[in-house]
C-alpha cells in the first residue's frame, strides 16, 4: 500500500484510533445510518468520540460533515479520501456500498481496508472491527471476510432490512453473519442504527437471509402493483382497496408501508407521494433479484416467480431509465403505462 501524508498522520494518531468510528458509503441508506450511529455514539461518549466518513464523492462526505457539525457543534468528524485512511483512523469501520465490485474495491484493492490492516502492528490490527452492511454476492463476501480475518481483524456481514425510512428512524433489522465473537463486538454499534439484531450464523449467513427476504419483497411489490391496477380499473378507490388488503390475508409491507399508488395510504408518505423519490432504487432491487436467481441456479432451487420478477425489473430499468434510481415501487408506474404482460 502506498503511504500518503494522511495515512501517516492517521497512524501517528493511534491514541485517537480506539475512540474513533469510520463510515464508508454515504448513499441514501448509509448517510442516515451514519448520522444515527455518530449522534448516539457521541452522546454515549459524552462528546469524546471521533468520527470519519468516506465516500466515492468527496463532496458528499463534506456535505455530511457540514450537516452533522451544524447539528452537533464541536463534534469531531473528518473526511477520509480513501478506505485505507478511514481504516487507519478508526478501530471500527462500517461499510454500506452498492454491490460486490464496490466491496472488492473498498476492501482488497490498493488503498483499501485489507492492505491498510496489513500495514498495522499485529495487536492493532487484531483490535479492529469491520462491519459490512452491503447486500452483495455471498461468495464475494466470504472471500473478502477471509482476507480481513487473515490480518487478525474481526469482520461481520450485516445487511439490513427496513429501507430508507428504517435507516432514518434507526429501526432497521440487521441480519448478521460471522464468528460469534465478532457479532458480539458489532452488536452495540448496530443497536445505534437498528432495532432488531439477528445473528444468522457464520460468514455469509446474514447475506443469505437478506437475499431470501428481498426475493420475497421484490415479488410482492410487483403483485401489489398488479392488484392495485386491477382494482382501480374495475372502479375501486385505491385507498379503500389498500385498506382491504392491509387488513386481510394479502397484507404485506409492500402494500401497508410502500404502497405504490398516490393517496392509497392517507396520513402516510411512501415514495409514490414524492414521484417515487427517496426509497430503495429499482436498480438495486434488480441487483438483489439477480443475487437470488444466481444462488438458486448454483444450488438447483427453482425460482419461477423470482426469474419472472427479475425480468420485469430489468425491463423497467432498460425501457424507462428514469425509474432506475427511483423507488422500486415505481414498477407500478411502469406497468400502468406499458402493455404488460409481455412474453417471458
Amino acid at each position: 500500500m502506498r503511504p500518503t501524508p494522511r495515512l501517516l498522520h492517521a497512524v501517528a494518531s493511534a491514541t485517537q484510533r480506539q475512540n474513533s468510528v469510520s463510515f464508508i458509503g454515504l448513499g441514501r441508506m448509509g448517510s442516515e445510518m451514519a448520522y444515527n450511529l455518530f449522534s448516539r455514539t457521541l452522546v454515549e461518549s459524552n462528546g469524546a468520540a471521533r468520527f470519519v466518513v468516506c465516500d466515492a464523492r468527496e463532496a458528499t462526505s463534506q456535505a455530511f460533515v457540514n450537516n452533522f457539525v451544524a447539528q452537533f457543534p464541536g463534534a469531531h468528524v473528518q473526511v477520509a479520501t480513501t478506505p485505507a485512511e478511514a481504516l487507519l483512523a478508526s478501530r471500527t469501520v462500517i461499510t454500506m456500498l452498492p454491490s460486490s465490485p464496490h466491496v472488492r474495491n473498498v476492501y482488497v484493492e490498493e488503498e483499501g481496508i485489507v492492505p491498510a490492516l496489513r500495514s498495522l502492528p499485529p495487536d492493532v490490527a487484531q483490535s479492529t472491527l469491520c462491519i459490512d452492511s452491503t447486500t452483495l454476492d455471498v461468495d464475494v463476501a466470504r472471500t473478502v471476510a477471509a482476507e480481513v480475518q487473515k490480518t487478525g481483524a474481526a469482520v461481520v456481514d450485516a445487511p439490513v432490512s427496513g429501507g430508507v425510512a428504517g435507516a432514518k428512524a434507526a429501526t432497521l433489522s440487521f441480519l448478521v453473519g460471522g464468528p460469534e465473537h465478532a457479532y458480539k463486538l458489532a452488536r452495540p454499534y448496530l443497536l445505534h442504527m437498528g432495532k432488531n439484531i439477528i445473528y444468522c450464523g457464520e460468514s455469509g449467513a446474514g447475506l443469505v437471509a437478506k437475499i431470501c427476504n428481498n426475493l420475497i419483497l421484490g415479488v410482492q411489490q410487483i403483485v401489489v402493483a398488479e392488484a392495485m391496477l386491477l382494482g382501480q380499473k374495475l372502479g375501486l378507490n385505491p385507498a379503500i382497496l389498500a385498506s382491504v388488503i392491509n387488513s386481510s390475508t394479502g397484507a404485506c409491507w409492500s402494500s401497508s408501508v410502500n404502497n405504490p399508488v398516490p393517496s392509497a395510504l392517507p396520513g402516510k408518505s411512501p415514495p409514490c407521494e414524492r414521484d417515487y423519490e427517496g426509497g430503495f432504487a429499482t436498480s438495486l432491487m434488480l441487483k438483489d433479484m439477480g443475487l437470488a436467481t444466481h444462488l438458486a441456479e448454483s444450488t438447483g432451487i427453482p425460482l419461477p416467480l423470482g426469474h419472472a420478477a427479475e425480468k420485469i425489473y430489468a425491463d423497467v430499468v432498460s425501457e424507462d431509465p428514469e425509474l432506475a434510481n427511483k423507488d422500486f415501487s415505481s414498477v407500478y408506474r411502469y406497468l400502468r403505462v406499458s402493455a404488460y404482460p409481455k412474453p417471458l
